[in-house]
């Protein structure tokens, strides 16, 4: 199977050249030039064999092929449970179990253990260059570091993620370098996606992307929904339908991903904070990026979601689209009161972008809707302790491997919104 640019100007590309690549060379995103169906459902009791058995499909000619079971069993080597919640066919997918505490973790191991896996005695390192809205640097992080043959560089919006967020992406030292940026995040996903296009800077500094625009992060998230879909299925006989609290995309493309290969999944219903490109845009709105507004659902703070993209090739038309997704925006004071309800509603603390999912629930269960619904809680709320607390009126314990980078000193270097700036600082790096 061979990876299509998203832009139509690149010629088709075998998947480990577009796992490296990261971003296509004509700007677009890599999909694959057919999502194919999978003969039986998965029901497997394990999550990393229901990931090998998902991704083996898209790794059949593949050089990681034989050990595409080995890179799944350390990338899901931490379970995603389907948990119950308070109401009747009400349930909390837990996404928050790895060692940053959130939902990129599974994909970001799983980019690490392929890149790694296809590298080369004698190649030069590679620059693994993320720009992050709060959980996407810290997962990446952790995945690459101390990998051999990686050099990590972290985009982030300085002053906009929480402070637990900010100090788990500076915590890592080594080959881990965190740049906060004086601008938002679409500024810090804009200053990736330009370095990416470099083709000089380039040739003097390998890069790769590990943002969810990379197809090596889109693929594996597909396997969480897969595994939850398949033994839901099992046990009751009917579709899950997910509401997916969701900035830029990516992990609601994998969701998508897993419906499109025949896994039993029904509605897919998206839940935005107060940046509400995607809510306009699906209630029939022309689509248009908006200015990216602060929200306490930080990591959703997105203006200009990269993964449209791939939502729009996969789609006819824009009525088609509409009528396969739903989108419906939260805003700040809505989050707060779910997140102080919780406890008693739905028996969860949830973080405040899971918050915004439950809202979504709550909508769909008042207008008489019941339907399975699953809401995907993304991050551990103890990584918003400022937030949460005072809406709970107690403390939210850490999880240890979140304590333990805490513990840790933690820095990150000043840069200007600027690519000028960003292409000296890499060039400027001790690797380059």
């Amino acid at each position: 199977m061979n990876f299509l640019s998203t832009r139509g100007r690149t010629a088709p590309t075998p998947i480990d050249a577009a796992l490296a690549a990261g971003l296509a060379p004509d700007g677009g995103l890599y999909v694959p030039e057919r999502i194919p169906a999978l003969d039986q459902p998965l029901a497997a009791e394990r999550l990393p064999d229901t990931a090998h058995a998902l991704l083996a499909p898209y790794f059949e000619q593949s050089s990681l092929r034989e050990r595409l079971g080995e890179i799944c069993a350390h990338a899901f080597s931490f379970d995603a449970p389907l948990r119950p919640l308070a109401g009747a066919d009400d349930w909390l997918l837990e996404l928050f179990h790895g060692p940053t505490a959130a939902f990129k973790d599974y994909a970001a191991r799983f980019l690490a253990g392929a890149l790694a896996g296809l590298r080369r005695d004698g190649d030069a390192p590679t620059t693994i260059l993320v720009a992050t809205s709060g959980d996407t640097g810290a997962a990446v992080a952790a995945a690459f570091h101390r990998r051999a043959g990686f050099e990590v560089v972290i985009l982030y919006p300085d002053g906009r993620v929480s402070p637990r967020q900010a100090h788990g992406l500076g915590c890592w030292g080594d080959n881990v370098r965190a740049l906060r940026v004086d601008g938002d995040f679409d500024a810090c996903q804009r200053l990736a996606k330009q370095a990416l296009a470099d083709e000089v800077l380039r040739t003097r500094l390998p890069l790769s992307s590990a943002n969810s625009i990379s197809l090596g992060r889109l693929l594996p998230q597909a396997a969480y929904y897969a595994h939850a879909a398949g033994r839901h299925y099992a046990q009751r006989g009917e579709p899950l339908n997910f509401i997916v609290p969701t900035g830029n995309l990516g992990n609601a493309c994998a969701a998508f991903v897993a419906r499109r290969m025949g896994l039993p999944i029904g509605e897919i219903a998206l839940a935005t904070n107060a940046n509400d490109t995607l809510p306009r845009y699906f209630a029939g709105a022309d689509y248009a990026a908006q200015p990216t507004r602060a929200t306490l659902a930080n990591a959703m703070d997105v203006g200009a979601p990269s993964n449209f993209e791939r939502l729009r090739h996969w789609h006819r038309d824009d009525a088609e689209l509409r009528a396969a997704v739903r989108a419906v925006g939260v805003d700040d004071d809505t989050i707060r009161a779910t997140i102080a309800a919780a406890p008693q509603r739905h028996g969860v603390v949830p973080c405040p972008h899971t918050a915004t999912g439950l809202r979504l629930l709550e909508t769909l269960r008042a207008q008489g809707d019941e339907r399975p619904w699953a809401v995907v809680a993304t991050a551990h709320p103890a990584k918003f302790d400022g937030i949460v607390e005072p809406l709970a009126g107690h403390a939210v314990e850490p999880p240890p491997a979140l304590a333990a980078s805490l513990a840790r000193p933690a820095s990150a270097e000043p840069l200007a919104a600027d690519y000028a700036a960003l292409r000296d600082r890499l060039l400027a790096t001790a690797w380059a």
